[in-house]
This record gives C-alpha cells, structure tokens and sequence, in this order.
C-alpha cells in the first residue's frame, strides 16, 4: 500500500471519529425536543372555572323576606318544597293569617289538590294592612273571602321571567298583572314581591306584601 493511500484512509477515519459525537449528539436533542413536544401535546388542557347557569340562579327563591324563612325543617325552602301548597303555607309562621283565611274558605283541599298553579301569597303583615273590622267582615263573608283567595291564584306555574310583564288569568276568574326584573316584582302596581319562585310540591309561591283586591 502506498503512502499516500495510508495517508487518505488515516485522515479520513480521524475526520469521522471527531464527526460522529456531533451527530449522535444532533439526534439525541432532536428525540429529546420530539418527546418533549408530544408530552406537552399530550398535557390535559387547564380546567375552566365553571360558570353559574343563569338559569339556576333564578330557579331559586329571591327577595327580603327570604331571610325570615327557617333554614331546616318543615318550614324551610326544602321543607316547603315537599308539601302541597296549602300545608307548605301552614307551617310558615309569617303566613298565618292566609292559613286561617284559607281554612275558613275551605279551599284547603282545593288549593292541595290543584296541579301546576301559582300563588301570590300575602304576609301577616299585608292583612294588618286592613282595617280589623273589615277583615273581620271579610272572614265571615265565605263568598267574599272565596272570592279574594282565588283572586290570589293563576292557574299555571309562573316562572319570574315571566312576571316581568303579563297578564294572568286568576281563579276568581278575573286577570291579575305583574311587571318587574331581576329580584324586584311587582303585581297589579301595588303589591310587592318580598319573597319570591319558593317552590312546594304543586305550586310556585310569591310572597306579597299586600292583599290583592278583585275589581
């Protein structure tokens, strides 16, 4: 073998010895970025804070006077929504008054038995309202105070969206209006919403804090 032939092959493995070393280092960054690349691609995306459904929030009782509501019981918003209407009302204390009303009218069985209604629901307060010797007349009167009580109840379950303006047949057989937004209600322009959307096994309950008067 010639000098010069020894000379090319010694030259060329130096040149290979000092090339190889990059180039296994050049691929093993390059498998180190590619893995690197599909475990972020494979990374679970950050959860998002869930967002309260608007309309969730509205399906729950609003206004005032909720806060007077028991937090547990019979007579609380949980207690309520496991009985019928009338029977629900009977264990609000601030709702005694109607209970009485009601029970002299014999609508009891009436209002617990009826499917799907909603009830505008005045407070002890709202019957203070009332001159005593009126009332008085009122509770004794059956057909006056009939009357009045049914003038209190629609025939469909009202959401508050729907009070924002409408017009209601009542079973009295006479319309009631409502007009209001958010938390803040009013029926016929007189009488407000203190606590409202309170839910009981048949019906949907406003609290009102003025007795509504049939024309």
């Amino acid at each position: 073998m010639s000098n010069t032939l020894r000379f090319r092959r010694t030259a060329l493995a130096v040149a290979t010895a000092a090339v190889l070393p990059f180039a296994l280092a050049a691929c093993s960054d390059s498998g180190s970025d590619s893995a690197s690349s599909d475990k972020s691609s494979e990374a679970p995306a950050a959860s998002q804070p869930a967002t309260p459904d608007a309309s969730m929030v509205m399906d729950k009782p609003f206004g005032p006077a909720c806060s007077g509501v028991p937090a547990d019981g019979a007579g609380s918003f949980d207690g309520m929504a496991k009985d019928p209407v009338a029977t629900a009302a009977s264990n609000n204390p601030a709702l005694s008054t109607l209970v009485t009303a009601v029970k002299q009218a014999g609508l009891v069985d009436t209002l617990n038995n009826a499917k799907d209604i909603t009830v505008f629901a005045p407070t002890n307060d709202a019957f203070a309202k009332i001159p005593k010797a009126d009332l008085d007349k009122v509770l004794a009167d059956k057909a006056m105070l009939t009357k009045i009580l049914t003038y209190h109840v629609v025939g469909e379950k009202l959401t508050p969206k729907q009070l924002e303006s409408g017009s209601f047949d009542t079973l009295e057989k006479t319309k009631l209006t409502t007009s209001g937004s958010g938390e803040a209600y009013k029926v016929n322009d007189a009488s407000t919403v203190v606590c409202g959307n309170v839910k009981t096994a048949n019906a949907n309950v406003y609290i009102v804090d003025t007795v509504l008067m049939p024309k």
